[in-house]
């Protein structure tokens, strides 16, 4: 399985989408500063993800809800109690 998430820095409160095979240990690195483009906002807790069986319907997904804004806000829609 590939997943799609998204983290939510309780440092800033700003949304990080990310794609990995192994959610857990991908979550651990954002968690510990391993990942240099979020480091400065940990921690995080994670408030969404999905799960796809081919990885190149998640890399997909993970591009239109970094590139396509109305995606991204349609996303945000569905859980705004779990962004809160």
């Amino acid at each position: 399985m590939v997943y799609v998430y998204v983290l939510k820095s309780e440092k800033d409160g700003n949304l990080y989408i990310g794609s990995t095979n192994d959610l857990r240990r991908r979550f651990q690195e954002h968690n510990t500063g391993r990942v240099a483009s979020t480091k400065n906002r940990r921690p995080f807790e994670l408030v969404y993800y999905e799960a796809y069986k081919a990885d190149a319907d998640a890399r997909h997904r993970e591009q239109n809800l970094k590139l396509r804004s109305r995606t991204f806000e349609q996303l945000k829609k569905r859980i705004e109690h779990s962004l809160k």
